[in-house]
């Protein structure tokens, strides 16, 4: 008994030492962080491999480098780290992997040599030496050949060795000009935070040289390797694939490398349209076909659908395309479906017509039984599964979270669709034998690490373990608080969910300032999630609690909710927002009601400024990238989408409704002191609203300050930007709110 009691308390000992050698999490703790990118197993299955990211703050730069880890167990280490090395991609046959790299001529695929008994890079190649530069890369199938992806003009488009000197001589014309004008003829002339430039982004098809094919190309058709010219797939006056925030390949190659089915967008006003469709084209057409003999062999297989289709992606059996869709055109926040199309028929069937929420990335079970993707549920992401087709209406496994490592037998379920793992997951695949499940997973509390998790048993599942722990290192001594979750009656009676971080060294018996956060979208979430740019838990470090509402319109409680925001954006959700802060200064008797700060970005901003002109409840506000008025944030804008759906028409045809929800016609109430923060390359919203605000804010006598970045677009992604950002943003909290 003496001897327990002494190990409890060495034990306890020991642990209020390790918190005590633990400091508050720090803006420089969160540039240390190496910011892991998907995983990608071998073909053999003993490797996976990684991309990383490193922050060098004082340097001002973001670099990625390779690992690779043992699935077997073992440590992770880097592999490629004497120069710039992204998106790595196995060879078919395992003896080499390719990686994107600017080492030289800007971004170009590179090929390394991988020694499978070491884990280690033996040499490195540079492929590609595209004057427009190359990425996203993916090998043919048989290895003899690969695919990429070059920001190309359209009309250079004709017989490769033409089409790559056109294109560098139009380089070199625009780097070497005097005028710096361009003339528009069409809308989307610039997206996200830069002008198109006459630009667009094509897909590439590049013969491997015969020192790099796996094996020697011996057996081709006659026609296949008459030159080493990269051949356009996908030549016109669009961009394929279309641009897109991350996520999961808009491109892919058949499993037989035949042909390659991609995402486009071929409407004719861009600006208005979600209408991505999938195409396919073969691969091995002729060596002298012409932009218009490859076009006619291109087919539109989601022509029936006016909403968007995206991310195809074959059966390993070769008989069907997985792909997301949404049904409502116009609209970029319905509900993302998971689909199979059947290539012998044409037939499409929805796989997930049950679920009421968003699915995000998938991937194939080798044998081409099941698909696991990922969704979007209540602040989580979790794992799912669907069987595939002839089984949609059997009885599918169900199961929740228990203690790691453990195996177990489950419950079935009837809605179609089974749930494997309750964490915040994305980045699926699977180890060709089918045994493993190999993923990205994060948390408040921690970054993105690769978790492995085996599926080989249905019936059993155990639960994902890391593979990668990059991080602890920095992890092991830092303080963060757990996620707190609460719920309460919201706009329309319905229940809306909302979350709480208390700050470190936290006393129950002190009152806390409050920071109250406001997420963008609007259709975007609060969640156990991990953040580089509005992180809870950096918030609540130097002293705050931090306060998130999931608002009508968050994403992960079910498409009704999501459409609540529509036309409605400064109605349900402020409610949301104001009745949850009120559930929290009730029920949390450690929140000092009287110094409380409101923050948000992008929407987020839009509802800061919301907030400025109908309650004077908060001590400060931050507003970041925010719409001020609605009827001039349609005009500079590049994705009109968006716009006219949730106001339902144009200023033009429904001015009644923008004006509504306008928050510069409520200039008069403005009194709370504000920060505006506002980038120049951001054309999402453009700087002018920013601009709009704070002259408002200074002719009113409002306190006010403006952080203005030349050189940020929507998001502040440089270092140095982002640390003046969190600095500046902090102190006007404190200097209003008080510590």
């Amino acid at each position: 008994m003496r001897n327990l009691l002494l190990a409890v308390f060495v034990l306890a000992y020991s642990s209020s030492a390790v918190a005590q050698n633990k400091h508050p999490f720090s803006f420089e703790d969160m540039m240390a962080f190496k910011r892991v990118e998907e995983p990608v197993p071998s073909p053999d299955g003993k490797w996976v491999l990684f991309a990383a990211v490193d922050v060098d703050l004082k340097a001002n730069t973001k670099t990625p480098h390779v690992w690779v880890v043992p699935i077997a167990g073992g440590k992770e280490q880097e592999i490629i780290s004497d120069q710039d090395a992204d998106r790595p991609r196995w060879a078919p046959d395992g003896k080499r992997f390719a990686f994107v790299s600017t080492k030289e001529s800007g971004s170009q695929i590179w090929i390394a040599d991988f020694d499978g008994k070491t884990g280690t890079v033996i040499a490195k190649h540079r492929l590609t030496n595209f004057a427009t530069e190359a990425d996203g890369e993916l090998w043919t199938p048989n290895g003899y050949g690969m695919l990429f992806v070059s920001n190309v003009y359209p009309e250079c488009d004709g017989l490769p060795e033409q089409e790559e000197a056109c294109n560098a001589r139009k380089l070199e014309e625009a780097k070497n000009s005097k005028v710096s004008a361009q003339i528009f003829a069409h809308l989307f002339y610039r997206h996200w935070n830069a002008y198109k430039e006459g630009r667009r982004s094509h897909l590439f098809m590049t013969p491997l040289p015969i020192p790099f094919a796996t094996p020697e190309p011996t057996a081709l058709p006659a026609d296949y390797l008459p030159k080493l010219f990269p051949r356009d797939l996908t030549p016109g006056d669009h961009d394929v694939p279309p641009f897109h925030l991350g996520g999961q390949d808009m491109y892919i190659f058949s499993p037989d490398g035949t042909e390659i089915c991609y995402t486009s967008n071929h409407d004719e006003v861009e600006a208005t349209s979600t209408n991505n469709d999938l195409f396919i084209v073969p691969v091995y057409f002729g060596a002298n076909d012409s932009p218009a003999q490859v076009l006619a062999q291109t087919k539109n297989i989601t022509a029936d659908n006016r909403a968007a289709d995206e991310t195809p992606l074959y059966s390993p059996d070769g008989k069907y395309i997985a792909y997301r869709a949404q049904t409502r055109p116009g609209y970029e926040s319905d509900r993302w479906r998971l689909m199979l199309y059947d290539r012998k028929t044409g037939e499409k069937k929805n796989l997930t017509e049950n679920l009421d929420r968003w699915v995000g990335t998938f991937t194939w079970a080798p044998d081409s039984s099941r698909i696991y993707f990922v969704r979007e549920e209540e602040g989580k992401s979790p794992v799912s599964r669907v069987p595939v087709p002839e089984g949609f209406f059997s009885t599918v496994v169900t199961i929740e979270s228990g203690s790691p490592g453990r195996k177990r037998s489950v419950p079935l379920s009837t809605n179609g669709v089974g749930v494997l793992f309750r964490g915040f997951y994305d980045d699926l695949s699977v180890s060709r034998d089918g045994k493993n499940l190999f993923f990205t997973g994060m948390s408040l509390q921690h970054p993105n690490e690769i978790f492995e998790a085996s599926v080989s048993d249905l019936q059993k599942v155990e639960e994902p373990h890391h593979v990668t722990g990059v991080n602890d290192s920095v992890l092991s001594q830092v303080s963060m608080s757990p996620l707190e979750s609460f719920w309460f009656t919201g706009a329309h009676g319905d229940k809306v969910q909302g979350f709480l971080v208390k700050p470190p060294n936290f006393d129950p018996n002190k009152k806390y300032p409050v920071k109250f956060l406001i997420h963008g979208g609007p259709q975007g979430a609060w969640g156990d999630d991990w953040s580089y740019r509005w992180n809870p838990e950096l918030f609540a470090a130097n002293g705050y609690v931090v306060v998130m509402i999931n608002f009508h319109g968050s994403t992960g409680y079910g498409q009704k909710f999501i459409d609540a925001i529509n036309g409605d954006w400064g109605g349900a959700p402020f409610e949301d927002l104001m009745k949850g802060l009120d559930y929290a200064e009730q029920h949390y008797g450690f929140i000092d009601k009287d110094r409380e700060c409101a923050l948000g970005a992008s929407y987020g901003g839009y509802m800061a400024n919301w907030i400025l002109g109908h309650t004077n409840r908060f001590k400060c506000i931050v507003t970041h990238d925010g719409t001020f008025n609605n009827e001039s944030d349609w005009g500079t804008t590049e994705e009109l989408w968006f716009n006219e759906w949730e106001f339902k028409g144009t200023p033009y045809t429904n001015r009644e409704l923008y004006r509504k929800w306008s928050p510069h016609l409520f200039a008069t109430n403005f009194k709370t002191p504000t920060l505006v923060v506002h980038g120049q390359l951001d054309y999402r919203l453009d700087v002018s609203e920013g601009f709009q605000l704070f002259t408002t804010l200074q002719r009113l006598g409002v306190p006010s300050k403006m952080l203005y970045f030349p050189d940020e677009g929507h998001w502040v992604l440089k270092p140095q930007n982002s640390q003046l950002w969190h600095k500046t943003v902090n102190d006007w909290v404190d200097q209003w709110v008080g510590k």
